[in-house]
């Protein structure tokens, strides 16, 4: 039994049919759609340029006697009786139980209950959000992570004004550094978001619906819908009491054994040892086909291909890729080697080895460097 109507549902489904189990596979979503693909929801779907981002449509469940139990997500877990509780109260039992709940947008507390206010993680959210924005003239977007800042941009497309607020110094500083950031800075500025670093929100407030959003330096923006993309936490309320170790995700070893018998996690709720010995919880989209093929070899006791993977993902902001190999961090030394005023290239440097590449607009340049980060090449070798 798969729980959860996402990507790693999707994939580990397939996974196991791949691997000819011939068991019965139950997919249990609290979601109303078939498993779709979320990244295309703050651009594509936004945009109104497509509303089908299903992963495999329904014959394709059919055919491989796949059931998927919608709109009734799991509410509770015993572990000892092998029993999952749904959200309507009825139970299912299981010989193994995949976790594959995702992540929960954060919301901030402290905001009144008003009309124009979003979160933007399903798909309905979505679709909310694109009639909003097509009757707004002004928008306020709160975080400029991948998702604030990919918001900002399908918004503009679509002609709305967009105040882009970051108490951060730059957009994506925590994750690619202040020197990336501002780059990301410049680009949504040659666009016309008006890009205010280093600042938070203190208030909104409106008459039935959002008008007003008062920032930390006094300063109050005009808005006719605010969008908070101050990132996700992942899913994983409903295992309360059921024992199950939870460290910032499901925590499992490095193929996604969870702390109980029989339970399993994989993607952005999962937490897996690393070759070191650590704990990694990694959001990337390239991830979860990496780790159901770990995971479905180990849960049918066959032995897991051997690979070596280096990390990517990828965010479309404009007609600018931005893309992301290896594993940078903020902290690591920047050099950015490329740079014609909107496109850009640069390798991120730690203890004299390449790490990370990341660049805009360039994706043959980024991923010739695979190898490179593979290898944990000297960063001369990229330099040169």
């Amino acid at each position: 039994m798969i729980v959860g109507g996402g990507l790693a549902a999707a994939r580990t489904a397939e996974q196991l049919r791949r691997s000819e189990y011939a068991g019965a596979i139950t997919i249990v979503s609290d979601e109303e759609h078939l498993p779709y693909d979320r990244p295309p929801l703050s651009k594509e779907v936004l945009r109104s340029e497509t509303d089908d981002v299903t992963l495999k449509p329904a014959e394709f469940y059919t055919e491989k006697d796949i059931t998927v139990l919608l709109g009734n997500g799991a509410r509770s877990l015993d572990t000892a009786a092998q029993t999952l509780t749904l959200a309507d109260g009825s139970e299912l039992g299981y010989d193994e139980l995949i976790i594959a709940t995702g992540l929960v947008p954060k919301r901030i507390s402290s905001f009144p209950d008003l009309e124009g206010i979003f979160v933007l993680r399903s798909m309905d959210e979505s679709l909310a959000l694109r009639r909003a924005a097509g009757e707004a003239r002004r928008a306020v977007v709160i975080g400029a992570g991948f998702i604030g800042c990919e918001v900002a941009a399908s918004m503009r497309g679509l002609g709305v004004d967009v105040v882009l607020v970051e108490p951060q110094p730059a957009p994506l500083a925590s994750v690619l550094g202040e020197q990336i950031g501002g780059l990301v800075t410049r680009l949504h500025q040659a666009e016309g978001v008006d890009v205010r670093c280093g600042v938070g929100v203190t208030e909104v407030s409106g008459e039935g619906r959002v008008q007003k959003v008062t920032l930390g330096d006094n300063t109050e923006l005009d808005a006719d819908l605010v969008v908070v993309g101050i990132g996700s936490r992942p899913a994983t309320e409903w295992l309360d009491g059921s024992g199950i170790a939870v460290d910032n995700g499901v925590v499992c070893d490095d193929a996604g054994r969870a702390s109980a018998p029989h339970v399993w996690a994989i993607g952005d709720v999962a937490s897996w040892r690393d070759t070191v010995g650590g704990q990694v919880r990694v959001e990337h989209w390239s991830n979860v086909a990496d780790q159901a093929r770990a995971l479905v070899p180990a849960l049918l006791g066959q032995d897991a291909p051997a690979a070596v993977s280096v990390p990517y993902f990828w965010s479309d902001q404009y007609d600018v890729k931005i893309q992301c190999l290896g594993e940078p961090e903020a902290t690591d030394t920047v050099h950015i080697v490329e740079d014609d005023g909107r496109k850009f290239l640069a390798y991120y440097e730690r203890d004299g080895a390449v790490v990370g590449v990341v660049g805009g607009g360039m994706p043959g340049k980024v991923m010739k460097a695979r190898s490179k980060i593979a290898a944990g090449a000297p960063i001369a070798d990229v330099l040169g």
